[in-house]
């Protein structure tokens, strides 16, 4: 039955792989990614908790722990499973497991778990929990809620809120304490949670948070120039330092000054840039690289619309978008927990931004 369901999910991926973007995945592809969240959503072990404990009372399980997002291999996971299972409902209301997804965030959204998860925060030497990974997802989770007027979307924003609401404050509290910013291709990225908390700064309004997003991001990187992208990939990498400076100085900065900024901090992009290989899809740092491909093609087919419809660099991007794409889209399935519990949200916000180069 399993190998049943994972041709059926590598055959759904395939059809996008084949260049058709987001056009091509239909309520049976949704479907089929969203039962990789599923399959994970109230699965408590194997659990990597990152739990700095206070006493022996605090030795508990995941689920004691985090109510609300227990269910999968670490705590930013469970996070952003639920932000692609919300972002599939809104946009494939028809696809069969419709009623699984209402069923989990009717169960894990709701004011007495986030309660608790707002709780954790505020526990002594808590205050790097997540810091800015699973911040970052949290905020687009709550951005995606709030963006959705269905009745069922406005109630489980209303439940996450004061949670989105403490992580926005941490935000506010410590980014402008981090004088440098964090430049690794694995979770702590300091340009990838920008860009992931500007969408929930806008999506809310939140002007305060906005203004230190919009700081921090021209202070660190509006001077960079020539940024070493041939020195990537590192060996467990799932981001590109790079890439993901430029996608998200391309939110920040007006076209014309983006356009010199990009000009300078990438001369000559992209070409010499090739997909990650994946040796090992069962080693869980060497997988990393599956998510590179697809967070290299998010960022390039972002990079793509910064360009005229004449511009032929255009094309090029979304040419090597294509190719890091299909490079792992096709692999989601591997029957390896390892990528099988994170790699399909990275997908959908791959294939999201490659329709929306489409249009």
């Amino acid at each position: 039955m399993a190998s049943r369901w994972r041709l059926g999910l590598a055959a759904a991926v395939c059809v996008a792989a084949a260049g058709q973007g987001d056009a091509g995945l239909t309520d049976g592809a949704a479907d089929r990614f969203a039962a990789l969240a599923l399959r994970c959503a109230r699965q408590e072990y194997p659990n990597k908790l990152d739990h700095v404990m206070n006493g022996a009372a605090e030795v508990q399980s995941p689920r004691a722990l985090h109510p609300a997002f227990y269910g999968c291999f670490d705590w930013h996971s469970s996070v952003h499973g639920h932000w692609m299972l919300v972002r599939l409902l809104r946009t494939h209301p028809g696809m069969a497991r419709a009623a699984d997804i209402r069923a989990v965030l009717d169960e894990n959204l709701t004011p007495e778990s986030i309660a608790a998860e707002v709780a954790y925060f505020a526990q002594p030497g808590r205050r790097s929990f997540e810091r800015t990974y699973g911040w970052a997802w949290l905020l687009k989770l709550a951005a995606e809620l709030r963006s959705w007027d269905a009745p069922e979307a406005q109630r489980w924003a209303a439940a996450l809120q004061p949670l989105a609401d403490r992580v926005a404050a941490v935000y506010l509290e410590f980014l402008p304490k981090q004088t440098y910013p964090i430049r690794t291709g694995v979770h702590p990225n300091s340009a990838f949670s920008l860009d992931l908390a500007l969408d929930y700064a806008r999506a809310a309004n939140d002007g305060p948070l906005e203004a230190v997003l919009l700081d921090r991001a021209r202070t660190w990187f509006g001077k960079d120039r020539r940024g070493p992208l041939v020195w990537e990939p590192g060996g467990e990498d799932f981001l590109s330092p790079c890439l993901e400076e430029a996608a998200l100085m391309a939110k920040v900065l007006p076209p014309r000054r983006f356009a010199a900024w990009l000009d300078g901090f990438l001369p000559g992009l992209p070409s010499g840039l090739a997909p990650a290989e994946v040796s090992d899809r069962t080693d869980p740092k060497i997988v990393h690289l599956d998510g590179l491909n697809l967070s290299r093609a998010r960022a390039l087919y972002a990079l793509a619309r910064t360009f005229g419809p004449k511009d032929p660099r255009r094309a090029a991007l979304m040419r090597s978008a294509e190719r890091h794409s299909q490079a792992s889209l096709p692999h989601l399935a591997s029957g390896s927990y390892e990528g099988e519990h994170w790699l399909a949200t990275f997908a959908v916000r791959m294939l999201e931004e490659a329709r929306a180069e489409e249009k």
